[in-house]
């Protein structure tokens, strides 16, 4: 008797212990989950005094924490009677159904059969992890929820918060309602707003505020109509999920991006749609969530070329978009036919027996409809093949009449590069022949004077019959002065230049109005403080300069429009040309023949003046050039 009375004695004082044991390993666990420290929690799983059935239970839920799914461990033990493993497999079954099949119904029977059974123990813990993971699906979805049963749900979150974590959550979940059912955020209560900025902006929490600033964007573009805000807040949420390897933050950076592309396309910019478009990966997703999101990325796509009135991209993808939402739903009617052919084999085999030929006839139809899909997948393949050459044959037209265009424009310049020389050498001649008949009409006849009278007067300087040597000296020396003034006057017409028909600036204008074309380049020029010339020798400098770059932007950069600046400001020229072209890595200067980026460098140093080039690859080039004058 004794004996059995010190067994039972250490039974009562174990139990709790081994109970208490349990419910701090399933917390641990659990905390780990919060900050996606799956290998964390895996092993404290593993090293935990838990039986093997609850184990395998809680490695399970952590596969499906991880990647969305049950990836092993299928054959799971079950504990009837633990209340710890009821609670652990229904959120897992839960978010396996939702992550993996999208089955929201069968998803939220199961989390909420999670969720009655945390309340029943008290157990505050695993009473917010189901409701995280109910809330988290009401978030995602418009239908099946309304404000009642979602402030319900939020008055028991708040009153079994046991950490900031949580507090976050709710707060995040709490201003997410009143977002969604009040048509002005603005008019919100300052203090709900004041609450999630504070408590959301932890840095341990930037999955939580990436998926902030995804509502925001939607709430701000569709209902504000603060677009730019909108696009904003999307390039937010972007950065913040970018680099993680959890497929929840990579399912939410997709699905940043397809917005962002559908928010361009909806604002006039469908070429930047169709650039972000195309920067996104769907390798080694799967799982319902992303595949219902690459739908939306067909029809992102779609309406991007329709935009651009590229009808023939725009069909294609379209009807890729068409297929793959045919076959969504048809995964969605095949996954709840075979249930519920399940479910009626469970409950009424003997009237599954006397129902053969209704089961042969949705067989039949089951092998029509299969037979339908697969000549639909097979017809429309071959017509997106055809599209697809379609495409491409056209692509490769209009990439030849843009080569055209770029040999017509650089044939153009070259034109104008001779006939600036020719002109040039042309004024030089001239210049030469005026400023002969100059020296020898006018400064010839003065100095030939001077030197007869400079003769007569070394010849007769000592004979005093010679009574106006003064008058001799007097003339003599208005005679010099009279040379003086010709040579400085010659002197000062060589220099107004050779451009003195036309100058720097109309030179400028008229080269860019002969080599724009309203259809595929357009170079605008504007000046401030030019009214004066220039030397002649520093107006050709900068007009080869300039010309030089304009060739480089449309011949090397593709550019369509180009922006030529200049300012005189306080004997200081400053010049900017601007184009949109492809742009260059600026630290390496591309060596070319001839007067290229280098060699305008060069010319700039020795007229001690400074060059800098701001590139970015496929946003264009802003060359900065300032000259002392």
């Amino acid at each position: 008797m004794i004996k059995h009375f010190y067994l039972f004695i250490v039974l009562i004082i174990t139990l709790p212990i081994l109970a208490f044991s349990n419910i701090g390993s399933v917390h641990q666990v659990l905390n780990e989950l919060k900050f996606n420290n799956f290998e964390t929690a895996t092993k404290i799983t593993k090293n935990s005094p838990l039986n093997e059935s609850l184990k395998g239970v809680l490695t399970a839920y952590i596969q499906v924490r991880k990647y969305g799914c049950e990836e092993q461990l299928k054959n799971i033990v079950p504990l009837k009677n633990d209340t710890y493993f009821f609670i652990i497999d229904n959120l897992k079954n839960g978010l396996h159904l939702y992550y993996n099949d999208g089955d929201e119904i069968n998803a939220f029977k199961k989390l909420n059969l999670a969720l009655e059974k945390a309340i029943k123990i008290e157990e505050p813990f695993l009473i917010s992890e189901s409701l995280r993971a109910i809330l988290e699906i009401y978030n995602n979805q418009s239908a099946g929820n309304d404000e009642k049963s979602h402030i319900s749900l939020l008055n028991i979150y708040k009153n079994n918060l046991t950490d900031r974590y949580e507090k976050a959550h709710y707060h995040y979940y709490y201003f997410r309602l009143k977002q969604r059912y009040n048509k002005n955020i603005e008019l919100l209560d300052p203090k709900i707003i004041q609450n999630a900025k504070e408590t959301i902006t932890d840095l341990r929490f930037k999955p939580l505020l990436g998926k902030l600033y995804i509502s925001n964007a939607t709430y701000y573009f569709y209902y504000l109509k603060k677009k730019d805000s909108a696009i904003t807040y999307l390039n937010e949420a972007k950065l913040v999920f970018k680099n993680s390897k959890h497929f929840l933050d990579q399912e939410r950076f997709l699905a940043a991006s397809i917005n962002l592309a559908g928010y361009y396309t909806k604002t006039n910019r469908a070429n930047e749609a169709l650039s972000q478009l195309d920067n996104i990966n769907f390798i080694n997703n799967s799982g319902y969530i992303f595949s219902l999101l690459k739908k939306y990325y067909w029809k992102k796509k779609w309406e991007a070329f329709e935009s651009l009135k590229v009808y023939d991209s725009s069909y294609f993808y379209k009807s890729k978009y068409f297929e793959h939402e045919f076959n969504l739903k048809q995964s969605a009617s095949l996954f709840k036919i075979s249930e519920l052919r399940t479910l009626e084999k469970e409950k009424k085999i003997v009237q599954l027996l006397n129902t053969n030929l209704k089961t042969e006839a949705s067989r039949i139809r089951n092998r029509n409809l299969l037979i339908g899909s697969l000549s639909l997948i097979i017809i429309g393949s071959i017509l997106g093949i055809l599209l697809y050459k379609n495409t491409k044959r056209k692509q490769r037209i209009a990439e030849q009449n843009r080569e055209i265009e770029i040999q017509k424009t650089e044939k153009l310049l070259k034109e104008q590069e001779l006939t600036a020389i020719d002109a040039m050498i042309s004024g030089q001649e001239k210049e030469r022949q005026r400023l002969a008949n100059d020296l020898h009409d006018n400064l010839g006849s003065t100095l030939a004077t001077v030197k007869l009278h400079f003769q007569h007067l070394r010849s007769n300087k000592d004979n005093p019959k010679i009574k106006n040597i003064d008058e001799l000296y007097s003339k003599t020396d208005n005679l010099l002065e009279e040379a003086y003034q010709k040579v400085r006057t010659i002197a000062h017409e060589k220099n107004s230049g050779v451009m003195a028909n036309q100058g720097l600036l109309p030179a400028i204008k008229n080269l860019a109005k002969k080599v724009s074309n309203g259809k595929h380049l357009q170079i605008e020029v504007q000046d401030y403080g030019l009214e004066e010339r220039l030397d002649n020798a520093l107006e050709i400098s900068i007009f080869r300069m300039i010309q030089e770059l304009i060739t480089n932007a449309i011949k090397h950069a593709n550019a369509t429009e180009i922006h030529i600046s200049l300012t005189n400001h306080d004997s200081l020229l400053n010049i900017i040309v601007e184009d949109n072209g492809k742009g260059f890595d600026a630290k390496i200067l591309p060596q070319k023949d001839g007067m290229g980026l280098a060699t305008i460098e060069k010319r700039i140093e020795h007229l001690e003046g400074t060059f800098e080039i701001d590139s970015t690859i496929d946003k264009g080039t802003n060359i900065i050039i300032n000259i002392p004058i």
